[in-house]
């Protein structure tokens, strides 16, 4: 550990914090261990470490070393350690490893997935995301949670198969496209791919079997291949560019496969071949040279500088018989496109999260200069948006849970009352009390991202007026104002004379009603059917025949008779089709 520390106090510009702070871990973990056994200490040096490469601030540092501090200790315990953490190395450090610790609050609806076997949809899992960036509200506490998942995984062989199959699969779903949201592609490669290898065993072996052969004839043909561009570049006066190829992960790999019928041939761009330019129109010159020597396949030709994809990536697209019975894929960008792509412009945010792009543009333009190894980065160099790190995507919204593990997604500020209603209108108008992580609190409690909610309903009791001071969505001040609308409706005072005429309308419409129903039992009463009385009859709603008309009825299969018109289209298609049905009527 001793050399470790070192690395850490020599690249830091504050060595007395990161010493201070690395003793006080130590002392804080010397009686935890991870589930596989090692303290927590090595671990969270090594996330440390990993982050202090990427040139972040002492702060972040710091953080780091202490991130796991709060995890398996009762919740009186938490409150004094961070007393302490604050106390010692301040408010902004002591926020960070709260924050890190509710994140745990994310692992409720996931085990609720296991548990129960339920389903989940793209939404839920999509509202997982969301909840998990709301909690950290701090990109750090993203950066670091995604380090350490990345350095978990790597131990992830020490834990029960069922602990791995959770732990990958929180991975795939929630950790891994967060990753790449952020333009962290180096991390979400390698957490698709250990996660794949843990919940697909079969799967990745069968790939990792039949792909390395494939890796291996891709890049000796390109190793041969990409000289020979080069010079044609060269020759139609393209200067000042690089080539180089990089491999799809297994993961991605794999996806496209299933698409593609499993079969290797299909996938073109196992190794993708770049060509990286100075500006837009050589990106255009260079497609169309590769266009003149090699033959493409017109459907696979791709333009997403003119329109970028929705994740806003750019780049040229062209997949071409680069020899009789070899094909290739190659992109073409430039130096600005190729870090976008590579690092990240956070442009998933503005698709997924229906964010502004343009008013955030520079606020994402810190993910460009992030590299996880081999970075230069300063704390000077850092843009301001790395400075605040505040995740201001999801302020207005709080993810509130369900029992069962289910996500409401409300607005900020929202009470109990204003989950009930989201949940039901007949739970909202009955809501007697609530629970917040199993505690009774007051309905106008204002809920925070990852609470429990239960709320206990009375069927005799009923919504308050006093609500509407509290409540913060409109669907629950809709359904509470509608319970009044209604109510004050009929129970406005009337006058007793006019209660009693009423009641006397109501009564004379009861009797006339009486009336007409016994009126049609009489007619029924005087049909004779084949020169019998008294049998069991109903008459056609389709003609509707009174007293005088020329009727015959058809015997159903239920053997009652209904009784129609002799006109009646409906009875001329019966009488035709099944003549042995009808019966001879007649009003006396």
């Amino acid at each position: 550990m001793k050399d470790e520390l070192q690395k850490l106090i020599k690249n830091s510009s504050d060595p007395k914090l990161i010493n201070d702070v690395f003793g006080f871990a130590k002392k804080a973990y010397k009686d935890k261990n991870r589930l596989s056994g090692e303290n927590y200490i090595h671990h969270t040096t090594r996330v440390a470490l990993t982050l202090a490469e990427a040139g972040l601030n002492p702060t972040t540092i710091a953080y780091a070393l202490l991130h796991d501090t709060l995890d398996d200790i009762p919740d009186s315990a938490k409150k004094l350690q961070l007393q302490e953490i604050e106390k010692k190395f301040g408010k902004e450090i002591a926020e960070l490893v709260k924050r890190n610790s509710d994140l745990a609050k994310i692992r409720y609806p996931l085990s609720a997935i296991f548990s129960e076997k339920k389903n989940f949809s793209k939404e839920k899992i999509e509202n997982l995301r969301k909840m998990f960036l709301a909690i950290a509200g701090d990109l750090r506490v993203v950066l670091v949670e995604l380090v350490s998942r990345l350095d978990g995984l790597n131990f992830l062989n020490t834990l029960s198969e069922d602990k791995q199959k959770i732990f990958a699969f929180e991975t795939l779903q929630i950790f891994s496209p967060i990753a790449n949201r952020l333009g962290l592609n180096k991390i979400r490669r390698s957490l698709e791919d250990i996660s794949f290898s843990f919940l697909f065993p079969e799967k990745f072996n069968w790939l990792n079997k039949n792909i390395k052969e494939e890796y291996k004839q891709r890049e000796k043909y390109l190793k041969h291949f990409i000289p020979r561009l080069q010079k044609i570049l060269k020759k139609e006066g393209i200067r000042n560019f690089e080539t180089n190829y990089r491999a799809k992960s297994y993961w991605s790999v794999y996806k496209k496969l299933v698409k593609r019928d499993m079969d290797f041939k299909k996938v073109h761009d196992i190794l993708a071949l770049r060509i990286i330019v100075g500006d837009v129109p050589t990106c255009y010159k260079a497609l169309g040279i590769v266009h003149k020597y090699f033959k493409p396949i017109s459907e696979e030709i791709n333009d997403y500088i003119a329109k970028p994809k929705s994740n806003g990536y750019r780049s040229l697209h062209t997949t071409v018989f680069s020899d009789k019975d070899r094909i290739t894929e190659i992109q073409i960008r430039t130096e600005q496109m190729h870090n976008e792509a590579e690092h990240g412009i956070c442009a998933h945010w503005s698709y997924k999260e229906k964010i502004n792009l343009k008013k955030f543009n520079k606020d994402f333009e810190w993910v460009n200069a992030l590299k996880i190894q081999n970075s230069n980065l300063t704390e000077e160099s850092l843009p301001e948006f790395w400075k605040s790190f505040k995740i201001n995507f999801f302020e207005n919204q709080v993810f509130a849970l369900t029992p069962k593990g289910d996500i409401i997604v409300l607005k900020k500020d929202s009470t109990p009352i204003d989950f009930a209603y989201a949940i039901h209108s007949e739970i909202g108008n009955h809501c007697e009390l609530a629970k917040i992580n199993g505690k009774v609190v007051n309905l106008s409690t204002k809920l925070e991202n990852g609470d429990i909610i239960e709320i206990i309903i009375n069927k005799k009791r009923n919504p308050s007026k006093d609500w509407l001071k509290f409540v913060k969505t409109s669907l629950a001040e809709g359904h509470i104002k509608k319970f009044f609308n209604q109510k004050e409706t009929f129970n406005f005072p009337i006058p007793g004379f006019i209660k009693k005429k009423i009641i006397e309308i109501a009564q004379a419409a009861k009797n006339k009603k009486i009336q007409q129903e016994q009126i049609k039992k009489d007619k029924i009463r005087h049909i004779y059917l084949a020169g019998q009385k008294g049998m069991l009859i109903n008459v056609a709603k389709c003609c509707k025949p009174e007293p005088g008309d020329k009727v015959k009825a058809y015997l159903t299969k239920q053997r009652s008779a209904v009784l129609h018109r002799t006109s009646c289209k409906n009875f001329i298609r019966l009488s035709e089709k099944f003549p042995e049905k009808i019966i001879d009527a007649s009003w006396d």
